[in-house]
């Protein structure tokens, strides 16, 4: 249920609106749009509660929200998410690209390639320092430590940093090292991590879960919403489908989808999305124009040798830089902002980094 407030309500008046909620064990979320306050309520609401609500001085409409996911939902905040870190702002009409390797390797490794996404005009370095892998033989990650080695890349290169977190234990050394907290697409619905993020003062990227309904999606970003944290921003990462020539089938239908359920941010992944370098570029270009306010692109010196096995996926310095050149050209025509840095793109070749 969402309480409408005027604009022209006094504050004071708000906050006594709020602590009529609060004292029936209600739990009130607060929405400032330009001609209209949202208060959100969450909780089983009685009918004379919302009778009464109905009555009080300032509010103009008491209205029933049917959608299982309330805080995510699109009724209840009407404008869009902007989420700001520093002077990056995620949502709002400008294009963010997050670009690095799969996982963090060496410090050599994270140093170049973040150097390399600064001069291409990537806002935000990815890598992940924990690796949830199919295989236990796998390579998993080297840890905190990796969240170290990216941490100081991403401040010597002026980079925002964003890295998987897997479990509820981990959230706290993962926020203390990193910028933006990732939950991957086994973790949709691991329900005490989300939790635990709904505690938590970073920004969280939530992937879709690789067999998630968009309404599992909200929900699940609701949970984090609902612990307090409403800096959440959502990732259509591929679903699981029939078809096996592309690692995953990316949902580009979401993207707009999502546009028109809810306000938070959409971001895009082509390289998980895809899981073959040569669609990450027409599958990002195509992304924007859906309406993507983001995308994360694998981008590593030395793909044929990662030790993740997912170079495949991952584009050469010098594609990911030609890719950004090309959004440059393409926001615009879709009502978005994207400006790359001017280097040529013999600046990022040659570059592999040996393992």
């Amino acid at each position: 249920m969402i309480v409408i407030v005027s604009n022209q309500t006094p504050e004071q008046r708000i906050q006594e609106i709020m602590k009529y909620i609060e004292a029936n064990g209600l739990q009130p979320h607060v929405a400032k749009g330009v001609d209209r306050t949202v208060i959100g309520i969450v909780g089983s609401v009685q009918p004379k509660h919302a009778e009464h609500l109905r009555q009080m001085h300032g509010v103009e409409n008491v209205v029933k929200i049917s959608k299982s996911y309330k805080l995510a939902s699109r009724d209840f905040h009407p404008e869009d998410t902007i989420i700001e870190i520093g002077d990056v702002r995620i949502g709002g009409g400008e294009l963010v690209v997050m670009g690095g390797p799969c996982a963090v390797e060496s410090p050599e490794q994270i140093d170049e390639i973040a150097k390399l996404v600064k001069a291409a005009g990537g806002q935000i370095l990815r890598g992940g320092a924990f690796k949830p892998r199919t295989g236990p033989y796998s390579f998993q990650g080297v840890g905190v430590e990796g969240l170290v080695m990216m941490q100081e890349a991403g401040r010597k290169h002026g980079l925002l940093t964003i890295t998987e977190v897997m479990t509820p234990e981990y959230v706290d050394v993962c926020a203390e090292y990193a910028d933006i907290l990732q939950v991957g697409t086994r973790n949709m619905q691991n329900f005490d991590l989300l939790r635990k993020l709904g505690e938590c003062n970073r920004p969280v990227l939530l992937k879709r879960g690789f067999s998630a309904t968009y309404d599992e999606w909200l929900n699940a970003a609701e949970y984090i919403l609902a612990g307090g944290n409403p800096n959440v921003m959502l990732c259509e990462r591929g679903i699981r489908t029939f078809e096996s020539y592309t690692r995953n089938t990316l949902d580009l239908a979401a993207i707009p989808v999502m546009k028109g359920l809810t306000h938070l941010p959409i971001i895009s992944d082509p390289s998980h999305g895809t899981g073959r370098r040569e669609l990450v570029e027409p599958m990002a270009k195509a992304s924007v124009a859906a309406g993507a306010d983001g995308l994360i692109i694998e981008m590593h010196t030395d793909p044929d040798n990662s030790m993740t096995g997912d170079g495949v996926q991952s584009l050469f310095p010098d594609q990911f830089a030609g890719l950004l050149q090309a959004l440059e050209q393409l926001a615009p025509l879709v009502g978005s902002t994207f400006n790359t840095a001017k280097q040529p793109l013999s600046f990022y070749q040659n570059t592999v980094v040996g393992q």
